[in-house]
C-alpha cells in the first residue's frame, strides 16, 4: 500500500492542473450550450421566407401595358403636328382623358425615354426578294434609336414563323441573322404577330413593342384576323408596321395583298401604335429610324378610373388635346381602350 501511495502522490502535481483545465471546458461547453439555446429562442421571432412574388410581375400572365395594377392606368400617348412631327413640352394641363366617355383627373404625367422589349416581325415570303435589302437596312436604322437598357427579339415568318432570336441586347446578333435570310414561301403574318405576342410575355421592362415589315397581306396562317385582333386589344404592346406595297394602279396585286394595308392599320391602331405604308423602298430606312424615334417621344398619362368595377370588360378611352396657343392644330395617337380585372 505504501507503494502505491507514494506513486500516486508522484503523479498529483501533473494531474492536478490537467483535471483543473479539463473542468474548464466542462464548465465553457456549459456556457456555450446555454447561449446557443438563447440565441435559438431569440431568433425565433426574425423570418427568413422569401417575399412572396408580385401577381402583376408573373411572366406568363398577359398585362395591358395601360394597366399596371388595379388602380393605376397608364396610357403611352403620342402627338405629332400637320406635317407629321413629333411635339414634345407639352405640360399636363394639355391632356385630357376620358374612359367610357367619362372624364378622368390626372395623377401622373411623365415624358420619360423608358427602357423598351421590342419583338421584330420580319417577312421572308417568297416576294421580298427584292425587298430584303432595303428591310435590313430599316432594321439597321432602327436599332440606331435604342438605349443600351433596351432588348429585342426576332421573329422570321413565311409558310409559318419561327423564333430566329431570341431576346437579346446584342443588336449585332439580330443584323448577322437577317444577314443570311433568305425570301421564300407564302406569307403566315398573322402566325407571326401571335407568335411575337407570345415570346413578348417573357419581356424583363414593362414598355413592349412589335415592329412588323412586311410587303403583304396573310395568305398561310392558322390564326384567323378575328382572333388576333382580340389578341391584340389585350396584350400589353404597341405596334408598328412597315407595309411595303404595290402601287394602287399594279395589275399585279392579289386580294391578300389588297387587303394588307387595312389589316396592319386596323392591328396597329388598335395599340396605340401606327402603320406607315411604303412604295418607294428608299423611304424604308427613314421611316423605321422615325418609328424608333416616335417610342422615344411618348408621353405618359396616369389616372385612376373612377370605375372600379372588376367585370372583365373593355373600357374604351380616349384622350382630348387642350390646344396650346400659337401652335397648329395638334393630333394624339394613344392606346383604344385595355380590359378591367376580372378578379
Amino acid at each position: 500500500m505504501s507503494g502505491r501511495s507514494h506513486l500516486l502522490s508522484g503523479f498529483t502535481p501533473r494531474i492536478l492542473p490537467l483535471l483543473a483545465a479539463f473542468a474548464g471546458l466542462i464548465a465553457l461547453a456549459a456556457t456555450d450550450d446555454k447561449t446557443d439555446k438563447q440565441a435559438g429562442r431569440d431568433a425565433s421571432n426574425v423570418s427568413i421566407e422569401p417575399r412572396a412574388k408580385r401577381p402583376d410581375l408573373a411572366p406568363d400572365v398577359p398585362r395591358s401595358d395601360i394597366k399596371i395594377n388595379t388602380t393605376l392606368v397608364l396610357i403611352p400617348v403620342t402627338v405629332t403636328d400637320p406635317l407629321n412631327r413629333f411635339v414634345t413640352g407639352l405640360d399636363r394641363e394639355n391632356f385630357r382623358v376620358f374612359e367610357d366617355k367619362a372624364e378622368q383627373q390626372l395623377s401622373h404625367f411623365a415624358s420619360d425615354d423608358a427602357p423598351l422589349s421590342v419583338g421584330m416581325v420580319f417577312d421572308t415570303s417568297g416576294s421580298m426578294g427584292n425587298k430584303l435589302d432595303k428591310s435590313r437596312q430599316a432594321v439597321s436604322q432602327f436599332f440606331k434609336t435604342a438605349n443600351p437598357q433596351d432588348e429585342f427579339f426576332l421573329v422570321e415568318f413565311n409558310d409559318r414563323p419561327a423564333l430566329a432570336m431570341d431576346f437579346t441586347t446584342r443588336l449585332e446578333e439580330i443584323q448577322n441573322k437577317l444577314a443570311f435570310t433568305q425570301s421564300k414561301g407564302r406569307t403566315a403574318l398573322l402566325d407571326g404577330v401571335y407568335m411575337a405576342l407570345h415570346k413578348m410575355k417573357k419581356a424583363r421592362n414593362p414598355r413592349k413593342a412589335l415592329l412588323i415589315i412586311s410587303d403583304g397581306g396573310d395568305n398561310s396562317s392558322r390564326y384567323t384576323e378575328t382572333e388576333i385582333k382580340k389578341l391584340v386589344r389585350e396584350a400589353d404592346v404597341q405596334i408598328y408596321a412597315i407595309g411595303i406595297f404595290e402601287s394602287l394602279s399594279s395589275r399585279g396585286r392579289t386580294a391578300e395583298e389588297l387587303n394588307g394595308p387595312g389589316l396592319l392599320s386596323e392591328i396597329a391602331e388598335q395599340t396605340g401604335g401606327r402603320h406607315f405604308p411604303v412604295e418607294n423602298l428608299n423611304e424604308l430606312p427613314d421611316i423605321a429610324a422615325k418609328i424608333g424615334i416616335e417610342l422615344r417621344n411618348q408621353y405618359i398619362l396616369g389616372y385612376t378610373p373612377t370605375n372600379q368595377g372588376r367585370d372583365g370588360k373593355y373600357r374604351r378611352v380616349q384622350v382630348k388635346l387642350v390646344q396650346p396657343r400659337g401652335l397648329p392644330p395638334l393630333k394624339a395617337f394613344w392606346r383604344l381602350g385595355y380590359y378591367a380585372p376580372a378578379q
